[in-house]
């Protein structure tokens, strides 16, 4: 299996994002790929209610406040398979909380979206309606084991984003 925070940084600072999918759009799967082993792991399987409504991952070489890699939403209109890393551009930030840590969620496209993605540049040019299932999805999917649990904190522009991935930078220690 590939390293992933070997082959690849976290991308270049106001330019782009690398992010590794982890769990492509619409699947109740949540696979986490482990920093020990170097794989794709299967940590549990969701109610099928709670499909992940974008592609899901993480940035390499870098560190949230719950301690793992900074997670990403990758919105496309097609899932994205589990490995694929992705160049991106960074739209914004869902702030996010579990269990009472900060869990961030940078919001993402493709750099080179030639079907939609090059047309948002801000989280306000998502959907508003892709937003609220966003912010609905994350304030439910652990509802039925350990509700009460999550917390959607709102939206950050593009900018917030940015200081949120340079945090996880300094952050990160291999």
């Amino acid at each position: 299996m590939q390293d992933y925070e070997k082959l690849y940084n976290f991308g270049e600072t106001g330019k782009f994002i690398n992010t590794v999918v982890e769990i492509p759009k619409g699947s109740t799967h949540k696979v986490e790929f482990s920093r020990e082993t170097k794989v794709f792991e299967l940590d549990r399987v969701e109610p099928a209610i709670f499909a992940k409504p974008v592609s899901y991952g993480f940035i390499p070489q870098t560190t949230d406040e719950d301690n793992d890699p900074l997670d990403t939403l990758v919105v496309t209109e097609e899932p994205i398979a589990t490995g694929v890393v992705v160049k991106a551009k960074v739209i914004g930030v869902l702030n996010f909380s579990d269990q009472g840590e900060n869990d961030h969620k940078i919001i993402c496209v493709p750099e080179d979206d030639r079907n939609s993605g090059s047309e948002i540049n801000d989280i306000n040019d998502l959907n508003e309606t892709l937003k609220k299932q966003i912010e609905h999805h994350f304030t439910h999917y652990k509802d039925l084991k350990r509700p009460g649990t999550t917390n959607v904190m709102g939206w950050g522009d593009v900018a917030a984003a940015w200081v949120v991935i340079e945090d996880c930078v300094k952050r990160y220690n291999p």
